[in-house]
């Protein structure tokens, strides 16, 4: 008789170690597909490209912000803080791979980067509706007390994501109806901090100093324009790199208004 073997699998451990080597194993086919599918399409290979280029502002517009608010310094994107503004890319993006480096210049500075963002600023706002990736120096929580002495939660400023001004979200993490980060990887004033932004078909990952730590999902507007926030602080950005992947299925009420002209 021929004796069969039988593998019991403990859905706690080794079950979950598989499940999660499936997922990688897919994932990797699904990149290596993706890449195929550019090259018998005659599209370029996916590959990151600079939206900052060192040398000038080439490539974005300056939104409400003043004429010397955005400037390029030894190879940095250089931004005084002064006013509270943002600066966008001349064209919108769908799905992507973002990498971008920040370092805050004072202790407490404000930033961040939007994603998926309108275009134009609304009446009465200083800032864009769109997905925002915060950006706050460490010491922001100290300088922010509650009006009962208390210290916000160190969680506002190593990679909150949220909607503002009307984009909505479902928070991975969520704080209200904002994401916020299950772990502290953000450096302070003067150190750089490198953020990876995943973005695909409303759904968003982000990486902060080599971890993915937050994320959300079913945003309302997944196609829009990338902006640099000024926020009162001076904050420098470089290696600010995108990588366009294949756009999905997106209606006009999940795309920005394109903005004409400068």
């Amino acid at each position: 008789m021929t004796q069969r073997r039988y593998w019991h699998v403990d859905k706690n451990d080794n079950g979950e170690q598989i499940m999660k080597k499936k997922a990688r194993t897919l994932i990797c086919i699904a990149v290596v597909l993706l890449c195929g599918i550019c090259s018998v399409r005659g599209a370029e290979p996916l590959q990151f490209r600079e939206l900052f280029n060192g040398k000038d502002l080439s490539g974005w517009v300056n939104v409400n912000t003043a004429k010397d608010t955005w400037s390029v310094r030894d190879d940095l994107l250089v931004c005084t803080g002064h006013p509270i503004g943002v600066m966008r890319t001349e064209k919108q993006y769908e799905n992507f791979v973002m990498h971008i480096e920040w370092r805050h210049i004072e202790a407490g500075g404000n930033s961040g980067t939007f994603i998926w963002s309108e275009g134009t600023v609304p009446a009465g706002k200083r800032l864009p509706k769109g997905l925002e990736v915060q950006m706050l120096e460490l010491d922001w929580v100290k300088l922010h007390k509650r009006k009962d002495g208390t210290l916000p939660p160190i969680a506002y400023v190593h990679g909150e994501v949220f909607g503002a001004n009307g984009l909505k979200t479902i928070p991975d993490n969520p704080r209200g109806s904002r994401s916020k980060s299950i772990e502290n990887r953000c450096k302070g004033k003067g150190q750089w901090n490198t953020y990876v932004v995943v973005a695909v078909d409303g759904v968003v990952k982000l990486s902060v100093n080599g971890k993915f730590v937050n994320g959300i999902s079913k945003a309302s507007v997944k196609k829009g324009y990338i902006c640099l926030e000024s926020e009162g602080a001076e904050i420098h950005f470089r290696n600010i790199k995108i990588m366009e992947l294949p756009p999905g299925i997106t209606s006009a009420e999940n795309t920005a208004p394109i903005v004409t002209g400068k």
